[in-house]
């Protein structure tokens, strides 16, 4: 069996309208479990809400998400970010043109001083991410 290195993002209350937004925009089969599928112990007024989400694409990405019940903090978009990184220029520049919509972009994807093409956004859940479509460098 291979490792994988799975990106998990926490939510307050979105969690399952930021995962369907991941679905289309990677494509690919999302799964999701509540709090009282399992019968957590959580206020009356969360057991609707996402324990575990996992999204598998067809590129092999897997994402995995849930919302973050009362009784623990939440920071949203400040310990982690999300990086795409290849060298499918059409395909990574589709990720791109879709995690922006609604977005705040910091650095636009453009060609960068390493030769690649680079851009950072926070989307409109407020996650961070980086995407780095590789390329040649300028001699």
């Amino acid at each position: 069996m291979t490792s994988n290195l799975n990106p998990y993002l926490n939510f307050k209350t979105t969690a399952k309208d930021a995962m369907e937004f991941y679905q289309s925009v990677f494509g690919g089969e999302l799964t999701s479990s509540t709090f009282a599928d399992f019968n957590m112990e959580v206020d009356e007024d969360e057991k609707g809400l996402v324990m575990h989400s996992q999204l598998t694409t067809p590129a092999g990405f897997i994402l995995m998400g849930s919302d973050t019940p009362n009784h623990m903090d939440f920071t949203p978009g400040t310990n982690f970010s999300v990086s795409i990184s290849g060298d499918d220029e059409s395909e990574i520049h589709g990720y791109w043109d879709k995690l922006s919509v609604g977005a705040t972009v910091q650095q636009p994807l453009e060609k960068a001083p390493w030769g690649d093409s680079f851009g950072m956004l926070n989307d409109k859940f407020g996650v961070s991410w980086l995407v780095n479509i590789g390329g040649t460098p300028e001699v």
